[in-house]
């Protein structure tokens, strides 16, 4: 587990490993307000995409987590919270 934040970068960085982008998308972009669905990431990248995470950070991403992270702004918030309350814990 690791003792950072987790970035913008890291969640780009975890998105084309697991997912992959699709053509034309600019992952460089403003892109933290836009949802998964407009950059075309369906429910699977995004599962593929919260087991790399569990794994790469050390923490466990339910379901709801996932699908209630409409966002990649939002996704940040939940990782960056449960990384706190790990390190709390």
């Amino acid at each position: 587990m690791t003792d950072s934040r987790f970035t913008f970068d890291d969640l780009k960085h975890i998105l084309l490993k697991a997912a992959g982008a699709e053509e034309g998308l600019d992952l460089d972009e403003d892109i933290l307000d836009t949802t998964f669905e407009d950059l075309g990431y369906e429910s699977l990248a995004l599962l593929e995409t919260g087991g790399c995470i569990e794994r790469e950070y050390g923490i466990a991403l339910d379901d709801e987590a996932l699908t209630d992270s409409l966002t990649p702004r939002e996704l940040i918030s939940t990782v960056n919270e449960l990384l706190a309350a790990g390190r709390a814990a």
